[in-house]
């Protein structure tokens, strides 16, 4: 009876693909580009065998500069230095892999056609981002003067005061107070952010419990007292993830978060959350020319309005 050896995939294809890194070959697995017997496989350790069908794709070069794409954006403020959006959900800041195009970058560079080069090619007058299912007020740099003085005071956080709206599973106790720590790397997954004792950054988030409502359920499904609330976070600090990371803390967890979140409670909800439930409300600012203190607001969203 004949032996079949089977060996990791991504060692497979670092033979098959010589000329690949092996983080380019994992890079392509994890982001789906890899089929073994006609279904994508995910993880680079997975064990093939000498019969197994495996077939790449070999996604198309990345372009050196995003290009303008007629994007339709929400417009708060527009001067000559700066714009300020109401970024919808579901639009990544910046490409990346897996978006290269479709972006708000993109959008911009079609909107401000001089914007090119505005601190660097990838990533022109970006100087803040907000995870891609996050929505709300973000501020774009459309000079070099302006992009510098942003850029400092973010990086300072040297007047500037941002404030999010988040609905969380469950009701934060207590219903006000402030979360300070070190936030970094998970010693357990480096894709995400927690808590940390060392090798973090000091993190601060002030939270105010402003209305609870019975959690809205499908029907069939049956979770006493189960409840949702909505919650103002001041943010005085900037950390990845911070807001998603300090509520998941309190036990209350942002509703449709994928990464800190609680899956099977975000299921049973009418309707289901189709992102996590994070909005850029307000922002406060000194503008980086005039030194005039300015505060700018996006509404809170259709699926923030039942809560």
């Amino acid at each position: 009876m004949a032996i079949l050896v089977s060996e990791r995939l991504d060692i497979k294809l670092t033979s098959l693909y010589p000329d690949f890194s092996r983080s380019r070959i994992k890079g392509l697995i994890e982001a789906g580009f890899v089929k073994v017997n006609g279904e994508a496989v995910l993880k680079a350790g997975a064990k093939v065998s000498e019969t197994d069908a495996i077939e790449v794709f070999i996604p198309p070069p990345v372009p050196a500069e995003p290009e303008p794409e007629d994007i339709p954006l929400s417009i708060i403020f527009e001067d000559d230095d700066i714009l300020v959006i109401d970024k919808p959900a579901g639009l990544v800041v910046h490409p990346a892999p897996g978006h290269h195009t479709g972006t708000l970058v993109n959008a911009i560079l079609f909107h401000c056609p001089d914007l090119k080069g505005i601190g660097g090619v990838a990533r022109p007058g970006i100087v803040h981002r907000l995870d891609q299912d996050t929505s709300g007020v973000m501020i774009v740099a459309k000079s070099q003067p302006a992009m510098d003085s942003l850029t400092k005071a973010f990086s300072t956080h040297a007047n500037i005061r941002k404030r999010y709206l988040a609905l969380v599973h469950g009701v934060p106790v207590p219903a006000e107070g402030r979360i300070e720590n070190l936030i970094g790397r998970s010693p357990w997954d480096r894709k995400k952010m927690a808590i940390v004792e060392k090798n973090g950054k000091n993190a601060i988030t002030l939270y105010r419990t402003t209305s609870t409502i019975p959690k809205p359920l499908k029907e069939g499904c049956r979770e006493p007292g189960a409840k949702v609330s909505l919650v103002e976070c001041d943010i005085l600090t900037g950390r990845t993830h911070q807001i998603r990371v300090h509520m998941a803390s309190l036990g209350c967890p942002i509703v449709g978060d994928a990464v800190y979140g609680r899956h099977v409670a975000d299921r049973s909800m009418d309707p289901a959350p189709q992102r996590q439930m994070l909005h850029a409300w307000k922002l406060d600012i000194r503008h980086p020319i005039t030194g005039e203190n300015m505060s700018f607001e996006a509404p809170k969203p259709a699926d923030f309005l039942a809560s």
